[in-house]
């Protein structure tokens, strides 16, 4: 390396200052655009990543991309982002995995402008892409919901109804990534969709997710349960609701995770109208009541003056009696009543909807109790299990029965009813189960760190090899052909022994440029002679 110092500092000193700035020049020039060249290929292509965003796609595209680190443009008013080329298609199925951009869709926004001249069709299909819109941009606020959409179906107006039957109908598809909506949620979603559209009951509107799961198929409604499968459902709600009821309580006193529960109800899956009459002789009523009176009267008078006729006129003839006869009268009454009683008659109409829970019987199983090791035991000692007296059973038994709302028969026992045993459960102690979960810790933190450090050290070794094979390899010698010198060089070259002069540099480039290469190669690597 010092010796090819030594000689460029001699070809240095034997040019002119032509030559000199001329190479100064040459060099900078050649740095300069090098550097220029390095900085331009190192410069990223940016291309079209996503254009015509929303502003909270824009924002979320634009965080997600700060995140990782990935250089981007804005442009287009911050309505489309730029990325390097080599990253598009990439980022492109990276954030559709995480559902960007959502694609809200367009809400009451489309009546903005003013549109004339459109027919009643178009209108009323503006306005039902207006309403999905802005449900589904409802939807999206949900917790847990990274994008919805919502698809509306309504009949048409008709004049004339030929089918009375048709009803409005609703799809909601929401995207929750990995996780899951309660029932709550989804039972929100179907009231929300079904009070914004005339028509629609909760009934008609059908939850999907990601996973191609109907989430709104167990909320429906069927009151008759005329279904097998709306039975079983009802039949497991109850269920549940009651072993959960009872689990619940039983670990609050004897500890959580310490009492099993499985409850078995027999409903009664048929729906009966009865109809009851019935009559009672003793409770007679008035029902019509009628009377009817009839009346008569007859009376017949006389008056005192004489006798008409011939016999009035005879002298010698007088009337011994000469008095007035009586005055005959004579009165009638009659009355009459006509009373219709009604038997008293009731009349009762009873109907019995299914979902009538006719039996309960449970099965409960519980742990024994842990007696906690003595004063002075060493460390690491197990609670000893202990089994309760058969009281303490019967009054836990108790407890569930009354708990259930069940009722013995007379001359039934508590145990028909309700089984509760007491046995170990089959689990491990807790302090081998922690013990468990940190060793499984550890070993994923050391396999974590393993895979971090892995690829630096396949690199690593990769370039030992690289190396130590370089270092194997020796520069093969090129043959230089035999350079015929001029006569006055040769001449020179004897009077200054075996130094090349620049003359001579010259002279064998004109000669055969082909071999300059391998002749400095070749001279720079020679070692200087030792006097």
């Amino acid at each position: 390396m010092k010796n090819f110092a030594a000689s460029l500092l001699a070809l240095w000193q034997q040019l002119g200052l032509n030559q000199r700035v001329s190479l100064i020049v040459a060099t900078i020039g050649v740095i300069g655009g090098m550097i220029a060249l390095v900085m331009w290929s190192r410069r990223p292509d940016y291309q079209l990543l996503y254009a015509r965003l929303a502003e909270k796609d824009a924002t979320a595209i634009i965080s997600e991309l700060q995140t990782r680190n990935i250089p981007y443009q804005v442009s287009a008013g911050g309505t489309a982002v730029q990325v390097p080329a080599d990253q598009v298609y990439k980022l492109r199925m990276d954030l559709a995995s995480k559902g960007l951009p959502s694609g809200d869709g367009v809400g009451f926004e489309i009546f903005d402008k003013g549109q004339f001249g459109l027919s009643d069709f178009v209108q009323r299909t503006n306005y039902l892409r207006a309403i999905q819109g802005e449900l589904a941009r409802t939807i999206t606020q949900l917790q847990g919901v990274r994008a919805a959409r919502v698809m509306i179906v309504q009949p048409e107006n008709r004049l004339l109804l030929t089918e009375q039957g048709v009803r409005s109908t609703a799809s909601v598809f929401v995207d929750m990534g990995g996780g899951r909506l309660e029932t709550d949620q989804v039972n929100a979603i179907r009231h929300l969709v079904a009070n914004a559209v005339q028509g629609l009951t909760p009934d008609q509107v059908a939850v999907v997710d990601n996973r191609g799961r109907v989430l709104s198929e167990e909320l429906k409604q069927d009151p008759t349960l005329g279904t097998a499968s709306s039975q079983m459902r009802y039949k497991q709600q109850v269920e549940d609701y009651l072993s959960k009821k009872v689990e619940t309580m039983l670990g609050a006193v004897i500890g959580p995770g310490n009492a099993v529960v499985r409850v078995s109800a027999d409903i009664d899956t048929e729906a009966t109208t009865q109809t009851q009459e019935k009559f009672d002789p003793d409770g007679q009523v008035v029902r019509s009541q009628t009377i009817t009176e009839d009346n008569s009267n007859s009376s017949e008078t006389r008056t005192n003056g004489g006798a008409t006729g011939v016999s009035a006129n005879v002298p010698e003839k007088t009337v011994a009696d000469t008095s007035a006869k009586p005055v005959n009268t004579t009165e009638q009454s009659r009355k009459n009543r006509t009373t219709a009683y009604e038997i008293n008659r009731t009349t009762t109409n009873i109907t019995r909807s299914p979902g009538t829970i006719k039996n309960v019987t449970a099965s409960v199983m519980i742990a024994p109790r842990l007696v906690p090791p003595p004063a002075g035991a060493p460390a690491g000692t197990q609670p000893t299990p202990q089994k309760r007296t058969p009281e303490e059973l019967n009054a836990l038994r108790q407890i569930v029965v009354n708990a259930l709302g069940l009722k013995a028969a007379p001359g039934q026992e508590l145990d028909s009813i309700v089984a509760l045993q007491e046995m170990p459960f089959a689990s491990e102690p807790i302090s081998q189960t922690v013990e468990a979960i940190q060793s499984e810790t550890r070993v994923q933190g050391w396999i974590e760190v393993a895979s971090r450090w892995a690829a630096v050290a396949g690199a690593a070794v990769a370039l030992l090899v690289f190396l130590r094979l370089l270092s194997k390899q020796k520069p093969e010698t090129v043959p230089v052909e035999v350079f015929a010198l001029p006569p006055d060089i040769a001449a020179r070259q004897l009077q200054n022994g075996s130094a090349i002069t620049p003359e001579m540099l010259n002279q064998l480039i004109r000669q055969k440029p082909a071999n300059i290469g391998t002749a400095l190669r070749d001279w720079v690597a020679t070692p200087p002679a030792k006097n």
